[in-house]
């Protein structure tokens, strides 16, 4: 069985091995969750087969809808996942392009990790908005938007249920926020499997989640290709359109 090992180097140049996981996304999970909280400059890093064990667009669709899952069970809410989901990929921020192990491991240590608290200025900023995001800073500026948006609608009081079938945020005059004001998915597991499903695609109706919609259908915003496809590396862009398909997708 394959294994990998965490490790970490403290301020002194010691180097401990803190654990092994059966799994390389867990142990990229748990250096994100680690580094996330890390004060004094110490270095983790994960030892073993070289990665990734997510492959295709697949695999890492049947990771966060099965991560979303465990989220709603433990009833994490989706403004919890979304502030820690930010908090997880600022160790992060500096890269071009992850793989899908890493993107995979953001998500697992979002559902882990205490979340950043909620910042008043996060609600009043002007977030700038564009059509084609390309850096972190634009992944950012569309999550801290859905953080914003979420505690607005926190405002209104509990949601009832016909808001899946789509609400806008009831944002104040002014407000410029770097998502669109239209939402239909309130929870982690409806978050992340439609982020998936619209950005990169990779579902099965065998996954019992989705069914394709009979006869012709023309799409409002350009669909992934149908098909299991492998992916080298995701940029923040495409994290960015799984984080608008998160909320806005079907």
């Amino acid at each position: 069985m394959m294994a990998w090992e965490l490790w970490r180097q403290d301020d002194n140049g010691n180097r401990v091995r803190m654990g092994t996981f059966a799994d390389r996304v867990e142990a990229l999970a748990k250096v994100l969750a680690l580094e996330s909280g890390v004060v004094h400059k110490q270095t983790y890093w994960v030892d073993g087969p070289p990665g990734p064990v997510c492959r295709t667009n697949r695999d890492l669709y049947r990771r966060l809808a099965r991560e979303g899952e465990g989220m709603n069970a433990a009833a994490r809410s989706l403004d919890v996942f979304l502030r820690s989901w930010w908090r997880v990929a600022r160790p992060l921020s500096g890269r071009a392009s992850l793989d899908l192990d890493s993107v995979a491991a953001m998500v697992v240590a979002a559902g882990m990790v205490e979340p950043a608290p909620l910042q008043a200025s996060w609600r009043s900023a002007s977030f700038r908005y564009t059509d084609e995001p390309t850096s972190y800073a634009d992944w950012e500026a569309i999550v801290l938007s859905q953080i914003a948006d979420l505690a607005d609608f926190a405002d209104q009081g509990p949601l009832d249920e016909y808001a899946r079938f789509g609400i806008d945020a009831p944002r104040t005059a002014g407000c410029v926020r770097a998502t669109d004001i239209r939402w239909y998915n309130f929870d982690p597991q409806a978050y992340l499997e439609c982020g998936m499903a619209g950005a990169l695609g990779g579902w099965s109706e065998d996954d019992g989640l989705r069914k394709p919609v009979p006869g012709p259908v023309v799409p409002l915003v350009n669909e992934p290709e149908p098909g299991e496809h492998t992916i080298g590396f995701l940029g923040w862009a495409d994290l960015a359109e799984l984080a608008r398909c998160g909320q806005e997708y079907e």
